[in-house]
């Protein structure tokens, strides 16, 4: 077994598994998807660390404990349509791939998308798309999806998120309240959505996704 292989085996049982991350499909999408893949080969020894990785322009790769946490809370299902929002250089949409149907990734960096496609094309994950879009509006023309999956954390939910939810859908994506980080979990049922809270974390708030400042006289 090579050194980083062994890394991401160590990850999944120091990190994962007593993080209350369950789910045996997740846990084996995280033992057999690459992460270092989808990192610069300058971070590759990084790759399996308990901490968010800086991928540069502001944007991060989560904790791997948050995200298995996040995606476990949406409980994917294998015939469901999911939408990978801010999806970086693809390593979610990589892990999606392996639970659902099919997977959209939603990417504004043109070179993060690019990068993205690469490295799902060399895994042969031939149901996951990477789209280079405008991360807010996600991709309505696409939906309506079963999951929608966020990586990082925002300081409010914008609609069009959550109206791209079919009947029964989920919405996973940490909402930075007061300065403290909540994971939380929309569904939509019969037109109506709601939301609960699944853990906290610290998350690093999403570029452009700070609550515009309120003014009073």
């Amino acid at each position: 077994m090579s050194e980083l292989a062994e890394a991401r085996r160590q990850m999944v049982a120091s990190q994962i598994r007593p993080a209350d991350v369950t789910d045996r499909r997740l846990q084996d999408a995280m033992l057999a998807i690459p992460r270092e893949r989808f990192l610069p080969r300058s971070m590759a020894g990084s790759a399996y660390a308990d901490m968010e990785i800086d991928l540069g322009e502001g944007r991060r790769f989560m904790r791997p404990r948050d995200f298995a946490k996040l995606v476990q809370a949406l409980g994917v299902k294998p015939g469901e349509l999911v939408l990978d929002l801010a999806c970086a250089r693809g390593y979610s949409t990589a892990i999606l791939s392996r639970l659902c149907e099919t997977v959209i990734g939603i990417e504004s960096n043109e070179s993060f998308a690019s990068k993205a496609e690469g490295a799902l094309s060399d895994i042969g994950a031939d149901n996951a798309v990477i789209v280079t879009g405008d991360i807010k509006k996600g991709a309505p023309e696409q939906g309506p999806f079963d999951v929608i999956l966020v990586n990082g954390a925002v300081e409010l939910v914008p609609d069009a998120w959550l109206s791209q939810l079919a009947d029964d859908g989920r919405l996973g994506v940490i909402v930075r309240e007061n300065g403290v980080g909540r994971a939380r979990v929309y569904t939509r049922k019969s037109g109506v959505v709601g939301s609960r809270v699944v853990f906290d974390s610290m998350t690093s708030l999403l570029p452009g996704f700070e609550r515009e400042p309120e003014f009073s006289l």
